[in-house]
């Protein structure tokens, strides 16, 4: 083969790889914001309807401040390990049986 050839499958190969990658990575993150806006609708919805009280409204909204901000910590290095994902999905999967928790507890606003 020629070196032209060899230069267009490698360069190929490259662009395949790299868009494989960077969908892979986009998926999570879309996934993340898609989790994010329900939690935070359900929250809404929870101090509209009055099944939670102010207070556990702020408490629910500082624990996802807490998890906002773990994942701006675990992401600063530019990479997401494995550990750091699992932890993460542990604590949103917490936050969602919080969520759930206060909004059926029999304690309302009204």
């Amino acid at each position: 083969m020629s070196v032209r050839k060899w230069s267009f499958y490698l360069g190929t190969i490259v662009c395949v790889a790299l868009s494989a990658t960077s969908a892979w990575a986009w998926v999570p993150a879309h996934t993340n914001n898609r989790t994010q806006y329900h939690q935070q609708a359900r929250i809404r919805q929870g101090i509209r309807n009055g099944e939670l009280t102010r207070r556990e409204a702020r408490r629910l909204e500082a624990e996802r401040t807490k998890i906002r901000r773990d994942e701006r910590r675990f992401r600063a290095d530019g990479n997401l390990s494995p550990r750091e994902r699992e932890r993460l999905q542990r604590e949103r999967n917490r936050f969602n049986r919080d969520i759930y928790r206060q909004k059926h507890d029999n304690q309302d606003r009204h």
